[in-house]
């Protein structure tokens, strides 16, 4: 029996299996799960199809899986974890079907699907920067070494453009500006927006507040030098993955935050480390008032076993209940945690959703198509 063949097929099952029925408890495994599986869950294609396939291919033109038990036995495995695999990648495509209904229950128009639009998913999984999208890097917005935030622009500056601010996911522990959901700041630029991604203080050196202070000085950052960069700061819509969906969710409802839409994926909702009713300073969007709050788009997948999705769905009704403008929940079915780190089947039907939800005339923040301005000497260092 080929050694190195039947490695390859029990490490790509053992990463199937996680990706296809990961654990829910307990926490540690919960997590674990989602960690080892997350590639796989959203471009199996790539991080486990095209592996096993390769290794196949070189076992059987290397002879080594002559006819024998052993070789059909292992030829055998390896077809259910390919089946398996294409279960995990049928759940992905499946998602757009979870958007529209999303859609449909806020009275959202649903926009009329492409036909190739799931080989384009299939063949361009990584979120890959427009070549007419110029990102600034590196600009302060405080002087901490964590208050730093990138802008997205079309070279060309078109003037007038909405303007979309967002922030990382980690847990208030981790992450960056540079990871999660760059799909959507590369859609958005592209299209004539301003994208503002920050990021922000981190936990142990800094709390709740901090955290709160920090994003509440990016979005004046933004309302300040949106501008200079082509973009419109009386139309701004902030968004965030997890701990920064938490994030928005809060400014959302917050007095004065001015902000014409929030988008939340897979969010966290409840109360900050530790916190109970006595917190001097709300950390959980269920104690306040979402009267004044802007239409929302919140996605989560079902099978985040990060952040149960229950949340979510609890979000959603206290902001309809409230709210006047739409609230759009979608809920992707088998989806995980941190389904924008690539763009896969899943988060291109999201993307697909966002743009729907942003072009809808109670929410009304689509990009218009604006007449192109001289370039503009900008400071800051560009990153390819």
């Amino acid at each position: 029996m080929p050694v190195g063949y039947l490695l390859n097929v029990v490490v790509v099952g053992a990463f199937t299996l996680v990706a296809l029925a990961p654990p829910s408890r307990p926490v540690w495994a919960a997590r674990s799960a989602y960690l080892l599986g997350m590639a796989v869950t959203e471009v199996p294609h790539v991080a486990a199809g095209i592996p096993l396939a390769l290794a196949t291919g070189f076992a059987l033109a290397g002879g080594d899986l002559a006819a024998s038990a052993s070789s059909a036995l292992l030829l055998g495995a390896a077809g259910v974890v390919a089946s398996a695999l294409a279960v995990v990648a049928a759940r992905g495509v499946k998602a757009r079907d979870a958007v529209a209904d999303g859609l449909r229950r806020a009275g959202v128009a649903v926009p009329r699907p492409s036909t190739w639009w799931a080989w384009r998913a299939a063949l361009t999984p990584l979120p890959v920067r427009p070549r007419r999208v110029r990102r600034v890097a590196g600009l302060r917005y405080g002087d901490d070494r964590r208050q730093r935030l990138d802008v997205y622009h079309r070279r060309d500056l078109p003037a007038g453009g909405p303007v979309l601010v967002y922030f990382h996911g980690g847990g208030y522990s981790s992450g960056g500006k540079h990871w999660e959901a760059r799909a959507l700041l590369h859609r958005l630029a592209d299209r004539g927006w301003v994208c503002i991604s920050a990021n922000y203080r981190l936990r142990p050196r800094a709390g709740f507040e901090e955290h709160l202070a920090d994003a509440r000085s990016a979005l004046a950052w933004a309302h300040e030098h949106a501008a200079d960069f082509g973009g419109d700061p009386t139309t701004m819509v902030m968004a965030g993955s997890s701990a920064g969906a938490h994030l928005t969710s809060l400014l959302a409802s917050a007095p004065g935050s001015r902000l014409s839409a929030t988008i939340c994926l897979y969010g966290y909702y409840g109360r900050y480390y530790g916190r109970t009713e006595a917190e001097p300073v709300p950390s959980t969007p269920f104690v306040l008032s979402a009267v004044d709050a802007p239409p929302c788009f919140v996605a989560h997948g079902d099978l985040d076993t990060w952040t149960p999705v229950q949340a979510a769905r609890d979000l959603a009704v206290k902001l309809r209940a409230e709210s006047s403008g739409p609230v759009v929940l979608v809920e992707l079915p088998r989806g995980q945690h941190g389904f924008d780190l690539f763009r896969s089947w899943r988060f291109a039907s999201v993307l697909d959703g966002i743009d729907a939800f942003l072009a809808d005339p109670r929410v009304g923040v689509a990009a218009r198509s604006v007449a192109a301005e001289p370039q503009l000497q900008l400071q800051g260092k560009e990153r390819h």
